[in-house]
């Protein structure tokens, strides 16, 4: 079944429910009007649906490979890739200083979403090249930008992230890739960095690393760690590039999917490496990257779960099996538990597309503000919107296979590549559980005065929308105070306490937001209403054992010893 953009449900997003109106009203997005920001969409919309998604499957058939040392791409990625850069989409909310668009990240996260939709394994490529230049713009000298963001913003070159050792994954601060000064304001970067996402290709003439390294006098942990640029050609002050750096992919990763974007074990061997931000601060400017691309993997999420929702819809409206209990079209959706699967993931997705967009609307009013409010709502949606947006790529893709029945075990149908290409996201940039704890730990330092706001705010909704759906409105307000419940007694918790119940806080905070986000939207359009019940009365109940778990803490969780963990 071909993938179609869904341009005018981001659109309704955009306008109905999560205030995109907001940002565009500000001073420093005023050009982000409602005709550019339909043509933007429009044209994000052409390109994925057209160009890319033909794409997805002949990727996943004929993956990346390494030749003579060198990545050769799938077949297509080069026009595919083109189109991209040609386009401007890799510059969108870069400065213009540099060549970029200055749009506001609510507009490019819209073309996330349906550039992952349409082919996950290609937009990895332009992701990590998006949040490397946030990263330089705010963290790198004026001769690094100078030399570094028009080529990456142009889609010329592209760029990487090199934090994850085979002895450090999660925990960054065990890492032993040495920079050593070579006397000229340059440095000389040695260790084995893994998991590279597009370390090398054929598809840019130069790759640009951050590399995370140490430094001869750092200390131990994530304080000793600084940040360098090494490109695998060396370029000259114009641009022009040089001399190969002492770099190499070792090999690629055999994956379960998203066979089309090579994941590379990269060595450095003495490689010429330049100082990004202050010694020793190197985190500070790699978490600058890490949280746009955290924004960016909820995206992803949202695409291929909208992907494999269009997928297993086209199935089940083309397929006959049994007779059916309702007249209609004589085909499975007419069985109330396919109809129950597919309006499930119709909701989740457009929850999850939700909180995604209202965390890039707060990120935007951050930035053209500079409202601490705005900041802490941007912090606290984060990582609910990278878990929540990337579980429910997951959770849709696997029932996707569940509504082709055994058609959905076999490769040729397609819908299983959504299944394996999704179940890397809930791992990309911190795992879920990290995502979790991160919201009740460092979120909520705060004592969970930006969560009150947002619980707040979702109340006064739910207080407005009375008058039109009583009953749905007076569900949202009761989950909603039952989130401020469990987020006062979360406060209060030692942190170990806190961390045993932050993935059931956090999907439970998801579900609330969205069912704000359904109440919202039926009140712009009443034709929304039956989807909004399947969130509301269907998957939104499910907050109350959620947070029932919250309270239990972690001394339950402790008593399970080995004993009761053997077979």
């Amino acid at each position: 079944m071909p993938y179609h953009a869904p341009v005018k449900d981001i659109r309704f997003i955009l306008d109905h429910v999560v205030g995109f109106s907001e940002v565009a009203a500000t001073p420093r997005f005023a050009d982000a009007t409602p005709d550019l920001a339909e043509a933007i969409l429009t044209e994000a919309g052409r390109l994925s649906t057209d160009i890319l998604a033909p794409l997805n499957k002949t990727a996943d058939r004929a993956p990346a490979r390494l030749e003579n040392g060198a990545v050769v791409a799938s077949p297509g990625f080069a026009e595919g890739y083109r189109a991209i850069a040609e386009g401007g989409w890799v510059g969108m909310a870069a400065n213009p200083a540099h060549g970029g668009m200055g749009l506001p990240i609510s507009l490019a996260l819209g073309v996330d979403d349906m550039m992952s939709g349409a082919c996950l394994a290609l937009q990895l490529k332009p992701l990590l090249s998006k949040g490397q230049i946030e990263a330089l713009e705010h963290h790198a000298s004026d001769a690094i930008k100078a030399l570094y963001l028009p080529k990456l913003t142009s889609g010329e070159w592209s760029g990487t992230m090199n934090l994850t050792e085979p002895q450090a994954g999660s925990d960054v601060g065990a890492l032993r890739t040495k920079a050593v000064p070579l006397g000229d304001g340059t440095y000389a970067i040695t260790g084995q960095k893994i998991f590279i996402t597009w370390g090398d290709s054929d598809l840019t003439p130069n790759v640009c690393h951050l590399v995370l390294a140490r430094l001869p006098d750092a200390a131990e942990g994530t304080k000793g760690i600084s940040l360098f640029m090494v490109p695998k050609f060396i370029p000259d002050a114009e641009g022009r590039l040089g001399d190969r750096n002492a770099l190499r992919v070792v090999s690629l990763e055999h994956k379960l999917g998203i066979h089309g974007s090579p994941t590379c074990v990269m060595e450095f061997s003495g490689a010429k490496g330049w100082l990004v931000g202050a010694p020793h601060k190197g985190m500070a400017a790699m978490f600058t990257m890490m949280n746009n691309a955290r924004l960016s993997v909820a995206a992803q999420g949202v695409g291929v779960a909208e992907a494999a929702f269009q997928h297993a819809l086209a199935y089940a409206q083309d397929r006959r099996q049994g007779p059916t209990p309702v007249e209609g079209s004589g085909t499975i959706i007419d069985h109330a538990d396919v109809r129950r699967m597919l309006a499930t993931m119709r909701a989740q997705v457009f929850a999850a597309r939700s909180i995604a967009l209202s965390c890039a609307v707060a990120i935007d009013m951050a930035s053209a503000t500079g409202s601490p409010d705005w900041q802490a709502r941007a912090a606290l949606l984060t990582p609910i919107a990278k878990a929540y947006g990337t579980d429910t790529a997951c959770e849709v893709a696997h029932q996707g296979v569940q509504i082709h029945g055994g058609m959905g075990f076999i490769e040729e149908t397609g819908a299983a590549q959504f299944l394996r290409d999704a179940r890397i996201l809930p791992i990309y940039e911190g795992t879920n559980g990290i995502q979790a704890m991160d919201l009740v730990g460092r979120k909520m330092a705060d004592g969970g005065e930006a969560a009150f706001r947002l619980i707040d705010e979702i109340e006064r909704e739910a207080e407005r929308a009375r008058a039109q759906v009583p009953d749905l409105a007076g569900e949202v307000w009761s989950a909603s105070e039952a989130l401020r419940e469990a987020t006062e007694a979360l406060v209060a918790m030692p942190l170990n306490d806190r961390f045993a119940g932050a993935v059931p806080y956090l999907r439970a905070f998801a579900l609330v937001l969205g069912g704000h986000a359904h109440l919202k939207a039926m009140q712009a359009d009443p034709s929304r209403e039956a989807l909004a019940r399947v969130m509301i009365r269907r998957l939104m109940p499910e907050h109350a054992a959620l947070l029932a778990q919250v309270k239990e803490g972690a001394a339950g969780l402790y008593a399970v010893g080995a004993d009761d963990f053997a077979a």
